[in-house]
Order: C-alpha cells, then structure tokens, then sequence
C-alpha cells in the first residue's frame, strides 16, 4: 500500500491550519511588515528541499515553502480585513506611531480647528477607539440573547483583563417591556493602584448591547430587524476601551491618581418597541443600570464610594452635537460644567454645545435616581432634528459610516482631561 499521498495530503493540510493564525498573529503584532520573515523561510527551505534525496521529505519541504509564500498574500490580506473592522488592530502596536504624528501636527499647528497645540493635550488615540468600534462591529449585532452580545461580552471581559484592570461580570434578572424576565450581564473593570485605592472613585460608562428592533425605520417590514448600532452602544464603548488602555499606562508609571470603575452596562436599549400594543410598563430602558444602581444602593455604606460619572451614548457621529441634557444639568451640573469647560479649553466647542436640551431618560438617570451618583450623559442630541437623535438612529443604517475617529478622539481627550 502507498501512502505517499496520505501523507502529502495531511502535510497540506496542516501547512494550512498552523499558517493561517500565524498570518493573523504576525499582522496583530508586527504588521504586513514582517512579511520578509516569510521570504527568507521560504526560499530557505525550498533551497533546501533542492538537495534531498528522500522524495516524500523533499514535496512536504516544498508544501512547506510555497505556504510561506502564499502568507505574504495573506499577510496584505490580513490588514484589509483588520481596516474593515473582521479583525481587531492592535493599538499597541500603533499608539507610539499615532501618539508621534499627533505630536507633529500638533508643532506644526495642523491639527484642525479642535487641536490647540498650546494645549495640555491629554494622550487618547481616536484611531484606537475607532478600532474598537469596528472590532464591536465584527461580532454583528449585539441583542442581548444572541451570539453576537455574547461574543462582545467576552470580547470587553478579554480587552479589561488585557488593560491590567479587575474585571466584574455583574448578572442579574430584570423585567422587559413585556413582563418577561430577561437576564442582564454588566461588565466592569475596576482601575487602581494601592496608593489612591481608597479615595472616591470616578466612574466611566456606556452600553454595549444594541436595539433588538429597528422600530425606526420608515418601512414597516423592517421594524423587526436588529440594529448594527455602530454609534448608538458601540461608540460609548469603543472610547472607554481606549480610556482603559491609557488608565494602564498611568498605573504602569504610578501616575492614577483616582480609581477609576468602567462599566458596560447591558439592555440600555430594549425599551417598548413602537410597534408594542400590549399594556404599557414604566422603565423598560435602561435595564443593566438599573440593576447596577440597585444593588449599589442596597449595599448601603459597605458599597464603594464615588465622586461623580460620566455616561458616554452615541458619541461617534461626524457632526455630532452634545448638549447639557437636563437630567445631568439637574443632578450633576458642577460636573457638567467642569466637563463643558475643560471641552472648551481643549477647543472642542464645535461639539459640546452650550444649550439645554430636554431631560432623556438614559442610564445615567437610574445612576443618579438610585444610587445617587452625580452623573452626567455626554450624547449626540439635536434639536434641529424632529426626533431629536440623528436620522440612522434605531434603523439599520446605523453602520461604520456614522462613525468619526476625529469626533471619539475630542471626546475621549475631553474624558481623560477630567478624570486625570
């Protein structure tokens, strides 16, 4: 019996499973750069194959060899699945690149009607956040129950732990619009150092679940499909991961000088649909702070103490605009001011805008109603626009194409200026 051709096949198939995570690896970490490595592995080895004398060892050389060729394609490949959000980018990688060319542009004065280059500019990445937009993106809608929350539950749990943070996963049961239980999952990372681990802790969040229903869409036959919610949950989020990853450079070099809790709150979004015609309940948005407010509020004295917080909905938008909602202006508004202003010096006015705007039920109002934290909500309202919200919100075109890394990075600079 000849099992050369066995042989030869689990050889190719082999090559195939072990070189297709190296590519992905080798892109994360070193870039469709490294791709003279697998030149150089290549030709080494099929020069070598040149000179066996076994048959069988010379072919699998040879399998082996062109493999590493096919993955400098691969590797090219590789970086445009990573542009279109299938992969997550390593911000690591790019930080010292982006934090370089801001430096640049920032001498130079280049820097856009937002950058001020005699500013002290707090270090955020709105590139990075974009990133971890369109990482949220790859998993599909996030509707609480389905794949797509689960994998970016687990998804936010990794980049926490990834960020040297102690990470929570908070459970709990809440009724939905409709009386049925419905399970909540909030995500939190805890951010401290031993040195200011027992002052106030500020507190930073966004919900990362997105609208089972597009219940806003002007055909009635696509109310009941899911919303990409790039901007509405994905952009709050994508903020706050660059948020962490910077909170680990300043516990790196004992520079925190507050702890500070990130939290990603579940359900935010699975209110009344519009379409409902049973009988009507009160709070049916905003589920997962709900439960967080709660249980924050029944641990009574032996709950952790914080100084204010800072919700971020919605805040991607090219052209977004961020009132001083009255909710926060009524519970918060010493904070609201510290944030309007610092927004203001860092030259960010063209989106913190000076007007009041109506009180929206969001989830920092269950923070402040029941736990009794101050805290404001930084999101896109217009009051141009008939609903008040931009045009894709809850419908389908909620996608990448609403998302802005320059407006992420004003918000995320105007987020670490306060809490540094």
């Amino acid at each position: 019996m000849n099992f050369i051709g066995i042989l030869l096949g689990l050889a190719v198939f082999l090559c195939i499973g072990i070189f297709h995570p190296i590519v992905i690896k080798a892109e994360y970490y070193f870039g469709k750069g490294c791709w003279w490595a697998f030149a150089l592995a290549g030709t080494g080895v099929l020069v070598g194959s040149l000179f066996v004398d076994i048959d069988w060892l010379s072919t699998i050389m040879g399998v082996f060899a062109f493999s590493c060729y096919w993955s400098i394609l691969e590797l090219f490949e590789q970086e445009k699945r990573v542009q279109k959000g299938w992969f997550p980018k390593n911000p690591k990688r790019m930080g010292a690149i982006l934090l370089a060319l801001q430096l640049v542009l920032m001498s130079c004065g280049k820097a856009g009607k937002s950058q001020n280059a005699n500013v002290d500019r707090p270090a955020f990445s709105g590139d990075s956040a974009y990133q971890y937009v369109a990482a949220q993106m790859s998993f599909g809608p996030r509707v609480p129950n389905g794949q797509g929350h689960r994998d970016c539950m687990v998804y936010l749990m990794q980049s926490l732990r990834t960020f040297d943070a102690d990470v929570e996963l908070q459970r709990g049961t809440m009724l939905d619009y409709s009386g049925r239980e419905q399970t909540v999952y909030n995500v939190i990372g805890h951010f401290y150092t031993e040195s200011c681990k027992d002052k106030p802790r500020i507190l930073l969040c966004a919900h990362y679940d997105t609208r089972p229903w597009a219940d806003e869409e002007p055909d009635y036959n696509d109310r009941r499909m899911n919303v990409p919610g790039a901007n509405d949950g994905a952009s709050g989020v994508g903020v706050l991961l660059e948020v962490a990853r910077q909170l680990q450079i300043l516990m790196e070099d004992s520079a925190l000088r507050n702890p500070v809790d990130i939290v990603f709150f579940d359900c935010e979004d699975m209110g009344t649909p519009t379409f409902y015609t049973g009988a009507e309940r009160e709070h049916t948005w905003c589920l997962g702070s709900q439960w967080w407010a709660t249980k924050h509020a029944q641990a009574g004295p032996q709950a952790p103490k914080y100084s204010f917080g800072i919700l971020l909905d919605m805040v991607g938008a090219p052209d977004a605009t961020f009132p001083r909602e009255l909710y926060s202006q009524q519970f918060a508004d010493n904070y609201l001011e510290q944030v309007w202003r610092t927004a203001e010096r860092l030259g960010h006015s063209r989106y913190f805008s000076r007007q009041t705007v109506y009180p929206i039920v969001d989830d920092h109002y269950y923070v402040n109603a029941l736990a009794g934290i101050p805290c404001i909500d930084i999101v896109h309202y217009d009051m141009r626009n008939a609903k008040g919200f931009a045009p894709w919100w809850h419908t389908r075109e909620d996608d990448m194409r609403n998302i802005s890394a320059t407006t992420l990075q004003a918000v995320g600079e105007v987020v670490m200026a306060v809490i540094k």
